[in-house]
């Protein structure tokens, strides 16, 4: 408004600069509240007179037009301000919520479980999210510490709901079960209870306890990939691959439990395929295996950070699907006894 008044004294009144004062309530209804717009429109309404009378445009049609103009966009700046802070207190009620469905569905993790230092990273693919299909848990059992990793098929909130049953599931019979085939078996008829159709979620169990070596049960998910303390690094892939949860109709074999050494000093890396199906520029998918030496932060916290960064860095931008990652690493000098017992999921949250 102060550049048009500038602008309007120095060109004089041929140049009809006089309406577009109406543009500091146009603005100001984008921006602030309606008490603003209001206010601005009153400022920009004693302008437009000042001017007028300044430049003797309302002795003719031009000051009232003008005066119409700014009192007409004024009114609509302040209709458009009340509506879009409605929106945004709408908007802030939704996120709360969000944010209090993440909480029930994707709790904290334990940082610590006897032996056990554990980390977990979660990228959604949808912009302002928080949640999506991908799935993790950390529960300590009397057999051992059981975790699960999934990935649901589809996305929105048809996948989040998905994803609170399996969790549900196996919050449970990770509880109660001997084993995870019985774990794995209670998940499945959970989710055959919800699912519908050809929808699916891959994972992979895990149980770690007294013995040196880790259980897994896989359900079609990409294999963990473990890394030694002497730098090497594999996959621990399943002897035979099985269809994910969800697809048991089809009579196939359930997914037999394998294990893979897992001793201090080791590290396990569950995942789900968007980190490893990230593609760059060139269209390249991202190498995890080649990116293990970013686990050798002694925090497991700032080495999961570590790869998430340097998946960012490799797609450069924002991810086209929920990524996400729990490290679990054996601390080094543990091999006792009853180390697991009295640390609950949520102890060290």
């Amino acid at each position: 408004m102060a550049v048009v008044c500038a602008g309007d004294l120095t060109a004089g009144p041929g140049i009809g600069l006089l309406p577009l004062v109406s543009l500091g309530p146009a603005f100001a209804g984008l921006v602030g509240g309606w008490r603003r717009t209001v206010l601005v429109g009153l400022i920009a309404a004693v302008l437009c007179v000042g001017l007028g009378l300044y430049s003797e445009v309302f002795e003719g049609r031009r000051g009232p037009t003008a005066l119409l103009t700014v009192a007409g966009v004024t009114a609509a700046g302040v209709v458009a301000a009340v509506m879009r802070q409605r929106r945004e207190a709408e908007l802030a009620s939704v996120r709360s919520i969000a944010e209090v469905a993440q909480r029930v569905l994707l709790r904290p993790v334990p940082r610590g479980a006897g032996p056990l230092r554990i980390a977990v990273s979660y990228t959604s693919a949808v912009a302002e999210a928080r949640i999506g299909g991908d799935l993790y848990e950390v529960v300590t059992s009397p057999g051992g510490v059981r975790m699960i990793v999934g990935d649901v098929q589809g996305k929105g909130l048809e996948a989040v709901e998905t994803a609170a049953v399996v969790l549900g599931a196996f919050r449970e019979a990770a509880h109660d079960e001997p084993d995870l085939s019985a774990v794995g078996e209670r998940v499945e008829r959970a989710l055959n209870r919800h699912l519908g159709g050809e929808r699916f979620v891959t994972a992979v169990l895990a149980e770690v306890g007294d013995a040196p070596h880790a259980t897994l049960l896989n359900f079609g998910h990409p294999a963990p990939l473990v890394v030694r303390p002497t730098g090497a690094v594999g996959y621990a892939a399943p002897p035979d691959r099985a269809l994910p949860l969800g697809l048991a109709e089809h009579d196939t074999d359930a997914p037999l439990p394998y294990t893979v050494p897992f001793a201090p000093g080791d590290q396990l890396l569950f995942y789900t395929d968007g980190v490893t199906e990230a593609r760059d520029a060139a269209g390249r998918f991202y190498p995890l295996d080649a990116r293990a030496a970013l686990l050798k932060d002694p925090d497991p916290e700032a080495a999961l950070r570590a790869v998430r960064e340097d998946l960012v860095e490799h797609v450069e931008g924002p991810l086209h699907d929920d990524a996400a990652m729990l490290l679990v690493r054996y601390r080094e000098g543990h091999r006792e006894q009853g180390e697991w017992g009295g640390t609950g999921p949520g102890s060290a949250a």
